[in-house]
């Protein structure tokens, strides 16, 4: 079965019997437990200690998708590049 995502992406859901597979190899393992959503929702935004700031910049839409275009990672890169004008 299919998930459709809001930008139209669809990702492939685990069938029962492969979540019941998943699930007895976590009980199994002692080194491994599932994360309550208590959990989850502590690992959620930047790691302590980041020294990056979330801001709302306004860019020419030709620079934009040039960026993107470059696949994951195009906003290090951008970083990268305006380090590159600054030092």
């Amino acid at each position: 079965m299919y998930l459709t995502t809001k930008n139209g992406r669809k990702i492939l859901l685990n069938t029962e019997a492969e979540e019941a597979a998943i699930n007895a190899g976590i009980v199994a393992d002692p080194d491994t437990f599932e994360v309550t959503g208590a959990q989850m929702k502590k690992m959620r935004g930047r790691p302590v200690g980041s020294n990056k700031t979330l801001v709302h910049i306004r860019l020419d839409n030709d620079l934009l998708e040039r960026f993107k275009a470059t696949g994951s990672g195009w906003q290090t890169r951008m970083n990268d590049a305006l380090r590159k004008v600054v030092t």
